[in-house]
């Protein structure tokens, strides 16, 4: 959310990272007669043997952190190496970029002067540095080349040598715990504890369990080398969860948060300060959902370390979010109440129904990955909101920042672009527990984006360097043209650009790009290619039978009502003019520059009535919402979504 760019980052250096790693074992095999030699699957062999580590735990360890990718040897967003995540912080941090300038009002406010995040402070160094020098916990490859006598860059390219620096980690943390190298996964809890980096038991703890959930339930996998790796699952393991006591690890400062039993979560309020003359930050008070409704939540990315988008959720002068997510170990710090407003969407109708979630990351640069741990809190801390709010579980409603539409007219360049075309929203809607599946048959009326993440690899632009190809890696999104070939130009955005150029492949444009998830009414099918509505005009996508890139579906659709040419589109759902009180200023009902025309259709998302937080000034005791006659419809109408009048359209089966 803190703004996306396109700086090139290698990796942070700030963070807490993983330390020594443990997990339970289980049988692992690639084929009947066993793994192939040389192989992944053979090297976790290998390494478990090699250090009397249960196999099963070993490879759960890896798919918590990497879900044994290898990532071409780039670092985490958490400066960790290789399927063990072995953390170099040294080396990481050498590549830190800084926050971008960004100029998208944070809250989206027009009774409001616009705030704009200026750039960021430098990076902040992680409390425990001493002398510059990161504490252990972010250096796990140098303890892992002691132990293995590898060298670090061997350690940090080599998977097979990650893999066994690895194991030495576990080993070393069990035998520093005093116990013996069982070959029950159950006797390696405390040291699959250790391995998280975590400081807190709390975050300990959930690692822990979950590297224990994969070892009850297996998983299977191609990774992004091509390998097939195998853990079967072993139900029966019951861990010896008391081992953690034994680590001395702190409490972490609960406070009042508002998180599931299932994630680590702690307390780092945003400041609520008044400034003078009128100004103050970074959020505002509220009563929701007494006051409002919350509808939405938003997945961002920081654009940043933990340790400095702490410290900048911390400045009364910058913006606000509810939550921040760590990459190493899915830890949570809590900003907010979730009755209050952040500042953090850009679209002060969304800020005031959503509640906004950090993770750390950065958008530029897809190979500094996300980490399986953060995945799950995230998914988990979405299903505890959703189900506490009544959000449905679906792409109109659980919003990337890069689906939030521009307020105004004026506002609609500047909208932000993360988490990008690199965020596994396939992957995160399997651990929400709704995965995307087909929900019709082939002539279906509406389709959701699905292609396959890993395999689908287009070219971006501009993750170094302005027009130049980004590295290859997997992608939920699909390009979007105007004819049913790749050699068309692409389709416009009159938003993005209203002199009409046409989109770019650029990491950062979103003029012509559908995201997995995201459903669309289907305008024509020819061949290996499939049309939808977009931005008001037919847009083509390469869907072909045997590798498709969405799945037919259900849905409600609306289209302009009779005899109207087109409708306009909104970037809000504000109330009519009749509804505000005496003392409260009419905002705008503005239209965006697009049209919806007659014989298009677009997927609903769901009702609204027209709405408006009235929050100008510190003094709670002035804000009011306003409530009007005046219904809306979401709808998906471009990458982003968007509002039309009820009266203005009619609304039927796909």
């Amino acid at each position: 959310m803190l703004r996306s760019t396109s700086l090139r980052r290698v990796a942070p250096a700030v963070l807490l990272l993983p330390l020594l790693s443990g997990a339970p074992s289980a049988t692992a095999t690639a084929s009947a007669e066993g793994p192939v030699a040389g192989s992944l699957q053979r090297q976790f062999a290998v390494a478990a043997e090699r250090h009397g580590v249960p196999q099963s735990v070993l490879l759960a360890v890896s798919y918590l952190q990497s879900r044994w990718d290898t990532h071409g040897g780039a670092p985490s967003v958490t400066g960790g190496y290789g399927p063990m995540h072995l953390t170099d912080a040294v080396t990481a941090l050498a590549g830190e970029p800084r926050h971008a300038d960004g100029t998208e009002d944070a809250r989206g406010d027009d009774a409001r002067a616009p705030r704009v995040p200026r750039a960021a402070p430098d990076p902040v160094p992680d409390p425990d540095m001493t002398g510059g020098v990161p504490p252990a916990r972010l250096r796990t490859l140098d303890r892992a080349a002691e132990l293995t006598g590898r060298p670090a860059e061997e350690l940090r390219t080599s998977a097979a040598a990650n893999i066994d620096g690895g194991a030495a980690l576990l080993a070393a943390a069990q035998r520093a715990a005093g116990l013996p190298a069982s070959a029950d996964p159950a006797d390696w809890y405390g040291a699959v504890a250790r391995y998280s980096g975590a400081d807190d038991a709390a975050t300990a703890v959930t690692y822990a369990d979950d590297v224990f959930d994969v070892i009850r339930t297996g998983e299977s996998r191609t990774t992004d080398s091509g390998q097939q790796v195998t853990l079967e699952a072993d139900p029966a393991v019951a861990p010896a969860t008391g081992q953690v006591a034994a680590l001395g690890l702190r409490a972490p400062a609960k406070g009042p948060v508002e998180c599931p039993e299932s994630v680590a979560c702690e307390w780092i309020p945003a400041p609520y300060e008044e400034f003078g003359d009128g100004d103050y930050g970074n959020h505002d008070k509220a009563d929701r959902p007494a006051s409002q409704s919350v509808d939405y939540i938003v997945i961002h990315d920081t654009e940043g370390s933990w340790a400095t988008t702490l410290k900048l959720v911390q400045d009364p002068t910058y913006v606000s979010w509810q939550y921040t997510l760590r990459s190493s170990d899915g830890h949570i710090a809590q900003h907010l109440a979730l009755k209050d407003v952040g500042w953090h969407a850009g679209n002060w109708f969304l800020n005031a129904k959503s509640v906004g979630l950090e993770h750390e990351g950065f958008l530029t640069s897809p190979d500094s990955w996300y980490t399986e741990a953060m995945y799950r809190s995230s998914a988990r801390l979405v299903r505890y909101l959703a189900k506490r709010y009544g959000i449905p579980l679906d792409r109109q409603h659980i919003l990337g920042h890069d689906n939030v539409p521009g307020p105004t007219t004026s506002s609609v360049k500047g909208m932000h672009t993360d988490p990008g075309p690199y965020w596994d929203w396939a992957h995160y809607f399997q651990l929400l527990g709704r995965p995307i599946t087909p929900s019709a048959g082939p002539d279906a009326g509406v389709v959701t984006i699905r292609p396959d993440y890993a395999s689908h690899q287009p070219v971006y632009t501009g993750c170094v360097t302005a027009g130049e190809a980004c590295a290859p890696h997997g992608s939920g999104a699909v390009r979007l043209y105007t004819a049913a070939s790749s050699d068309a130009p692409l389709v416009k955005d009159i938003g993005l650009r209203p002199g009409g150029q046409d989109s770019t492949t650029g990491v950062n444009d979103t003029g012509a790009r559908a995201s997995t998830g995201q459903s669309f009414a289907v305008a024509e099918r020819r061949g290996d290619w499939t049309a939808i509505w977009y931005l008001g005009q037919k847009a083509w996508f390469h869907n072909p039978k045997e590798e498709p890139t969405a799945v037919n579906a259900r849905g409600a659709v609306l289209t302009p009502k009779e005899g109207l040419a087109s409708v306009p589109v909104y970037g809000r759902a504000y109330p009519e003019a009749a509804a505000y009180p005496a003392g409260v200023p009419v905002q705008a009902v503005s239209p965006l520059p697009y049209k919806l025309l007659a014989g298009q259709r677009y997927v609903v998302g769901g009702s609204t009535p027209g709405e408006y937080l009235y929050a100008p000034t510190f003094d709670i005791s002035r804000h009011a919402v306003v409530r009007g006659q005046e219904e809306y419809y979401e709808i998906q109408f471009g990458h982003r979504v968007a509002f039309v009048k009820a009266a203005d359209v009619r609304v039927s089966r796909a």
